[in-house]
């Protein structure tokens, strides 16, 4: 009997970890035409870096995420100029605005020690992007591009890092 009672409560304590899990988990709405190629920019671990190639403050024709201390495959184009931040330990993307038009004119990436990375031209439609749980955080991008970059959507989550120990990424 003992052992069942240990069974259940240890079986609770998973199912209540995965219902959270699920929870913290949130989509903001692609926005943009949706023209083009799809893409999605995943990795492991948490974001450490954001790069943003844009053409003369105009249209975003680039993007490149890094996890711990590897760099991803541009999505779009390396065309123009390159904007870049460099993430500091326990920091996070915790908000993406801008505007857009065809294109993404725009883009702006905020952490939570109030930081930004800004690109383009702000012209266009206005859109706001955050998680809906207050202690979760970028986890990927996606959407489409035709040249530049014609739509966006960000996955937020609240991240557990397996290539962090004591606030520093292992190498």
């Amino acid at each position: 009997m003992i052992l069942l009672v240990f069974i259940a409560l240890l079986s609770g304590t998973a199912l209540a970890d995965v219902w959270h899990d699920a929870q913290s988990y949130s989509f903001s709405q692609q926005i943009g035409t949706g023209q083009g190629l799809s893409y999605a920019i995943t990795g492991t671990g948490r974001i450490t870096g954001v790069r943003v190639w844009e053409a003369n403050n105009n249209f975003i024709y680039g993007f490149q995420l890094r996890y711990g201390y590897t760099w991803t495959d541009v999505t779009g184009l390396e065309f123009g100029h390159k904007q870049e931040i460099i993430l500091f330990d326990d920091e996070a993307i915790v908000a993406i605005w801008g505007k857009y038009a065809f294109y993404i004119q725009s883009v702006v990436f905020t952490t939570n020690l109030g930081r930004s990375l800004f690109a383009g031209r702000p012209v266009g439609h206005s859109f706001n992007m955050y998680p809906a749980d207050e202690n979760a955080e970028l986890r990927f991008i996606s959407g489409r591009f035709q040249g530049a970059i014609t739509s966006l959507g960000a996955h937020w989550a609240i991240v557990t890092d397996p290539y962090r120990r004591n606030g520093k990424y292992l190498q």
